[in-house]
């Protein structure tokens, strides 16, 4: 597998935001993606790593530099790790003709359809990209590792915690498309990419997934504004997911934010509560 080369680094809160490019095997393409290591810690220990998967439109530069998480990331000690949306310059046959679908707009399942075959942003973050990281970064331990994510990003986070309990400590989620099975962006995307199968769609819908899961130990986290336009429209749906949880006695925090849009304002004020939330997960699963 070829060696990320490193395009940028800047130092920030004592640690380094790096940013990479490799070729991806799973999406046929080249690839960028962020980490944030914290300061050194004394060898032989390695830092935790945090997911974080963006939103619709977006690339793996929005959460670095808007979200303002690497001041609490540096004093957990824990490395953020943050991909890209979707593969880029496949020049696939109408890849860029809307902004909720194709370039920037994965939605973080393995597509189906042969025209999106290389749409594979689930195996390449589940499984490709924590390969890259164990093999070229060794101050990271990716057998310790927890997922989050915002809206599309956060429909990721929580789909890929359910199908992978055993691989990511705790989930959580700003805005998350909770229900894509009943929304016109789960929709549009699930019918492209998967087909016409309602079977199909259910195993990349966290409101289906969780209640199929029973190894949730930790609280799923989820923060969503009240004055979210998106979740007005009926495209977010986190009661669907808050009456799922409770059909099945899963632990969830679902937090109703007041005043709050769907905006990077609203991620950066309450950042802190999720890194500090997956660093508590991630210290007791060491003890």
């Amino acid at each position: 597998m070829e060696k990320p080369t490193e395009i940028s680094s800047y130092k920030m809160f004592g640690g380094y935001n790096k940013r990479y490019k490799h070729f991806s095997p799973t999406l046929g393409c080249s690839m960028t993606f962020h980490i944030y290591f914290p300061p050194a810690l004394p060898s032989p220990k390695k830092f935790s790593v945090l997911y974080w998967l963006s939103g619709l439109s977006c690339s793996d530069e929005n959460f670095i530099i808007k979200s303002g998480a690497q001041r609490v990331a540096s004093s957990e000690g824990i490395a953020l790790v943050t991909p890209d949306t979707s593969p880029r310059g496949l020049n696939v046959e109408g890849e860029a003709d809307s902004w909720d679908f194709g370039v920037g707009a994965g939605f973080y399942l393995n597509a189906t359809q042969e025209k999106w075959k290389n749409w594979r942003m689930y195996d390449y973050v589940v499984k490709e990209l924590p390969k890259v990281l164990s093999e070229n970064f060794q101050q990271l331990d990716t057998s310790s590792a927890s997922i989050f994510g915002h809206s599309m990003g956060g429909h990721g986070a929580l789909t890929i915690y359910l199908k992978n309990a055993d691989k990511y400590k705790s989930a959580s989620a700003f805005s998350p498309i909770c229900n894509p099975i009943n929304c016109a962006w789960g929709q549009k995307a699930f019918t492209n990419y998967l087909g016409g199968s309602k079977s199909d769609w259910e195993e990349y819908d966290a409101t289906c997934l969780i209640t199929k899961c029973n190894k949730i130990s930790t609280p799923i986290l989820i923060d969503q504004g009240e004055d979210d336009k998106f979740l007005h429209d009926g495209q977010l749906l986190p009661q669907k997911f808050e009456e799922a949880c409770k059909s099945v006695n899963a632990p969830l925090l679902l937090r109703m934010q007041p005043g709050y849009d769907h905006s990077y304002y609203f991620i950066a004020t309450f950042v802190e509560d999720h890194i500090r939330h997956h660093s508590q997960a991630l210290k007791v699963s060491k003890i």
